[in-house]
């Protein structure tokens, strides 16, 4: 049995890692829980490895209220501490703090522009980029686009929204398509 060509960062002994690919990254991300579990969860992976997030998703689900953004923006002190003491989330106190921050900024945008897939999508114009991915090498960490979208999330209040991060939320949501050109799910994102 043949089996798919896949992106060269997929890790073929992790089963999780390639469900997560062949089936989530890069397909176009329209519902605003998602987006906002998107957002949490690349923050969380600042300074650290994808599949060391995705390993803690489930939990991450459980702590952060299934990512309800009312909810989460919700937590006070005795919830941080409780998260604090989660062994199935990733215990940094800034990071925690992010989340339940940008719980509150992302309402705000939600309000603003009537939900935050209508901000978010903006700064690509409404349709996924399609980028061109020969080789390792051509993978990029940010762009203009990442760069706008980062500085804005910043003026709103955001935290843990660098460049870095924002393109690889993109990625992650399929603002940009970053399948290897030979990747089988190139086409279909």
């Amino acid at each position: 049995m043949n089996t798919p060509c896949r992106c060269h960062w997929v890790d073929l002994s992790k089963p999780d890692y390639i469900a997560y690919h062949d089936t989530e990254w890069g397909v176009p991300v329209h519902d605003d829980n998602k987006l906002f579990e998107f957002l949490t969860l690349e923050a969380a992976q600042a300074g650290l490895s994808w599949y060391t997030v995705l390993k803690k998703r489930d939990s991450y689900r459980q702590a952060f209220a299934n990512f309800d953004p009312v909810k989460v923006a919700a937590f006070d002190d005795a919830k941080v501490a409780e998260l604090l003491q989660n062994p199935g989330i990733i215990r940094n106190r800034l990071k925690v703090a992010a989340a339940i921050n940008n719980a509150a900024r992302f309402l705000e945008v939600q309000r603003e522009f009537g939900s935050f897939s209508n901000y978010q999508w903006q700064f690509v114009g409404g349709k996924p980029q399609q980028n061109s991915i020969a080789g390792p090498s051509d993978y990029r960490a940010i762009s203009p686009e990442s760069d706008a979208f980062s500085k804005d999330l910043k003026k709103r209040g955001f935290k843990f929204v660098g460049s870095t991060i924002i393109y690889a939320h993109m990625q992650a949501c399929g603002m940009v398509n970053d399948h290897h050109n030979d990747c089988f799910r190139k086409g279909t994102c």
